[in-house]
Protein backbone atom coordinates (compact mmCIF):
# COMPACT_ATOMS: atom_id res chain seq x y z
CA UNK A 1 0.00 0.00 0.00
CA UNK A 2 2.97 2.34 0.34
CA UNK A 3 2.94 2.41 -3.45
CA UNK A 4 -0.59 3.76 -3.36
CA UNK A 5 0.38 6.51 -0.93
CA UNK A 6 3.38 7.42 -3.09
CA UNK A 7 1.13 7.64 -6.16
CA UNK A 8 -1.42 9.79 -4.35
CA UNK A 9 1.33 12.12 -3.13
CA UNK A 10 2.66 12.35 -6.68
CA UNK A 11 -0.84 13.12 -8.00
CA UNK A 12 -1.39 15.82 -5.37
CA UNK A 13 1.94 17.37 -6.33
CA UNK A 14 1.21 17.22 -10.08
CA UNK A 15 -2.10 19.02 -9.65
CA UNK A 16 -0.75 21.54 -7.14
CA UNK A 17 2.03 22.45 -9.58
CA UNK A 18 -0.43 22.61 -12.48
CA UNK A 19 -2.58 25.09 -10.56
CA UNK A 20 0.45 27.14 -9.55
CA UNK A 21 1.73 27.29 -13.13
CA UNK A 22 -1.69 28.48 -14.24
CA UNK A 23 -1.93 31.04 -11.43
CA UNK A 24 1.53 32.36 -12.28
CA UNK A 25 0.20 33.39 -15.69
CA UNK A 26 -2.32 35.89 -14.35
CA UNK A 27 -1.78 39.27 -12.76
CA UNK A 28 -3.31 40.37 -9.45
CA UNK A 29 -6.29 42.00 -11.15
CA UNK A 30 -7.20 38.73 -12.85
CA UNK A 31 -6.46 36.75 -9.67
CA UNK A 32 -9.18 38.67 -7.82
CA UNK A 33 -11.63 39.18 -10.69
CA UNK A 34 -14.79 37.14 -10.97
CA UNK A 35 -16.22 36.50 -14.43
CA UNK A 36 -19.76 36.71 -13.08
CA UNK A 37 -21.84 37.36 -9.97
CA UNK A 38 -22.14 33.68 -9.02
CA UNK A 39 -18.67 32.63 -10.20
CA UNK A 40 -15.70 32.32 -7.90
CA UNK A 41 -12.51 34.21 -8.59
CA UNK A 42 -9.17 32.48 -8.62
CA UNK A 43 -8.51 34.05 -5.21
CA UNK A 44 -11.69 32.54 -3.76
CA UNK A 45 -10.89 29.09 -5.16
CA UNK A 46 -7.38 29.28 -3.69
CA UNK A 47 -8.83 30.37 -0.33
CA UNK A 48 -11.36 27.52 -0.37
CA UNK A 49 -8.81 24.85 -1.26
CA UNK A 50 -6.47 26.15 1.45
CA UNK A 51 -9.23 26.02 4.06
CA UNK A 52 -10.38 22.60 2.95
CA UNK A 53 -6.86 21.14 2.99
CA UNK A 54 -6.14 22.59 6.44
CA UNK A 55 -9.38 21.23 7.85
CA UNK A 56 -9.17 17.77 6.31
CA UNK A 57 -5.48 17.03 6.86
CA UNK A 58 -4.91 18.50 10.34
CA UNK A 59 -4.97 15.52 12.73
CA UNK A 60 -6.25 13.45 9.82
CA UNK A 61 -6.59 10.15 11.68
CA UNK A 62 -7.81 11.46 15.02
CA UNK A 63 -10.30 14.29 14.50
CA UNK A 64 -13.24 14.94 12.22
CA UNK A 65 -12.13 16.38 8.88
CA UNK A 66 -14.50 19.30 9.34
CA UNK A 67 -12.73 21.20 12.11
CA UNK A 68 -14.82 23.24 14.56
CA UNK A 69 -12.81 26.38 13.78
CA UNK A 70 -13.45 26.15 10.05
CA UNK A 71 -16.08 28.48 8.66
CA UNK A 72 -16.42 27.17 5.13
CA UNK A 73 -18.78 29.96 4.06
CA UNK A 74 -16.14 32.62 4.73
CA UNK A 75 -13.81 30.83 2.31
CA UNK A 76 -16.02 32.23 -0.43
CA UNK A 77 -15.71 35.81 0.79
CA UNK A 78 -12.63 37.96 0.40
CA UNK A 79 -11.48 40.45 3.02
CA UNK A 80 -8.80 43.15 3.02
CA UNK A 81 -6.45 40.64 4.67
CA UNK A 82 -6.81 38.29 1.68
CA UNK A 83 -3.88 39.49 -0.38
CA UNK A 84 -2.51 37.26 -3.08
CA UNK A 85 0.59 36.61 -0.95
CA UNK A 86 -1.47 35.72 2.13
CA UNK A 87 -3.77 33.41 0.16
CA UNK A 88 -0.87 31.66 -1.55
CA UNK A 89 0.86 31.19 1.83
CA UNK A 90 -2.30 29.51 3.16
CA UNK A 91 -2.48 27.46 -0.04
CA UNK A 92 1.10 26.23 0.43
CA UNK A 93 0.50 25.44 4.10
CA UNK A 94 -2.57 23.37 3.21
CA UNK A 95 -0.73 21.31 0.62
CA UNK A 96 2.14 20.80 3.10
CA UNK A 97 -0.32 19.45 5.68
CA UNK A 98 -1.65 16.95 3.14
CA UNK A 99 1.85 15.79 2.26
CA UNK A 100 2.89 15.46 5.91
CA UNK A 101 -0.26 13.53 6.81
CA UNK A 102 0.26 11.13 3.91
CA UNK A 103 3.90 10.63 4.94
CA UNK A 104 2.82 9.60 8.43
CA UNK A 105 0.38 6.90 7.31
CA UNK A 106 1.31 3.28 7.79
CA UNK A 107 -0.16 0.32 5.94
CA UNK A 108 -2.23 -0.45 9.06
CA UNK A 109 -3.73 3.05 8.96
CA UNK A 110 -5.27 2.41 5.57
CA UNK A 111 -7.81 0.05 7.18
CA UNK A 112 -8.89 2.65 9.74
CA UNK A 113 -12.02 4.76 9.69
CA UNK A 114 -11.90 8.55 9.69
CA UNK A 115 -14.76 11.01 9.82
CA UNK A 116 -15.67 13.94 7.60
CA UNK A 117 -18.67 15.91 8.83
CA UNK A 118 -19.41 13.06 11.23
CA UNK A 119 -19.72 10.55 8.39
CA UNK A 120 -17.41 7.52 8.49
CA UNK A 121 -15.00 6.95 5.61
CA UNK A 122 -12.24 4.47 5.11
CA UNK A 123 -8.86 6.19 5.02
CA UNK A 124 -8.60 5.17 1.36
CA UNK A 125 -11.98 6.74 0.60
CA UNK A 126 -11.12 9.92 2.49
CA UNK A 127 -7.87 10.22 0.53
CA UNK A 128 -9.65 9.72 -2.80
CA UNK A 129 -12.32 12.21 -1.77
CA UNK A 130 -9.63 14.81 -1.10
CA UNK A 131 -7.77 14.09 -4.32
CA UNK A 132 -10.87 14.37 -6.48
CA UNK A 133 -11.97 17.54 -4.67
CA UNK A 134 -8.59 19.16 -5.28
CA UNK A 135 -8.51 18.08 -8.94
CA UNK A 136 -12.02 19.46 -9.50
CA UNK A 137 -10.92 22.88 -8.27
CA UNK A 138 -7.58 22.76 -10.09
CA UNK A 139 -9.58 22.34 -13.29
CA UNK A 140 -11.50 25.49 -12.41
CA UNK A 141 -8.24 27.33 -11.74
CA UNK A 142 -6.77 26.30 -15.08
CA UNK A 143 -9.91 27.28 -16.98
CA UNK A 144 -10.14 30.69 -15.31
CA UNK A 145 -6.41 31.37 -15.60
CA UNK A 146 -6.54 30.46 -19.29
CA UNK A 147 -9.44 32.87 -19.70
CA UNK A 148 -7.57 35.74 -18.06
CA UNK A 149 -3.98 35.14 -19.20
CA UNK A 150 -2.68 37.62 -21.73
CA UNK A 151 -0.01 35.26 -23.06
CA UNK A 152 -1.00 31.72 -22.09
CA UNK A 153 1.69 29.04 -21.95
CA UNK A 154 0.23 25.56 -22.17
CA UNK A 155 0.47 23.28 -19.16
CA UNK A 156 0.73 20.16 -21.28
CA UNK A 157 1.48 19.52 -24.95
CA UNK A 158 1.53 22.52 -27.27
CA UNK A 159 -1.11 22.61 -29.98
CA UNK A 160 0.15 20.83 -33.08
CA UNK A 161 2.90 19.02 -31.18
CA UNK A 162 1.11 15.79 -30.22
CA UNK A 163 2.78 13.62 -32.86
CA UNK A 164 6.27 14.83 -31.98
CA UNK A 165 5.56 14.38 -28.28
CA UNK A 166 4.25 10.84 -28.77
CA UNK A 167 7.25 9.94 -30.94
CA UNK A 168 9.69 11.26 -28.35
CA UNK A 169 7.92 9.30 -25.60
CA UNK A 170 7.97 6.13 -27.74
CA UNK A 171 11.74 6.48 -28.31
CA UNK A 172 12.34 7.10 -24.61
CA UNK A 173 10.32 4.00 -23.68
CA UNK A 174 12.20 1.85 -26.20
CA UNK A 175 15.56 3.12 -24.92
CA UNK A 176 14.52 2.35 -21.33
CA UNK A 177 13.52 -1.20 -22.27
CA UNK A 178 16.95 -1.79 -23.83
CA UNK A 179 18.67 -0.93 -20.53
Amino acid sequence: MRGYIAEVKRDFEVYRKMAEKALAQVDDEAFFDSPGPETNSLAVIVKHIAGNLRSRWTDFLTTDGEKPDRNRDTEFELTDADTREALMARWSAGWALASEALDQLSDDDLDRTVYVRWEPHSVLDAIQRQLTHAVYHVGQIVLLARHYARDWHTLSIDKGESEAFNERKRREAEAARRL
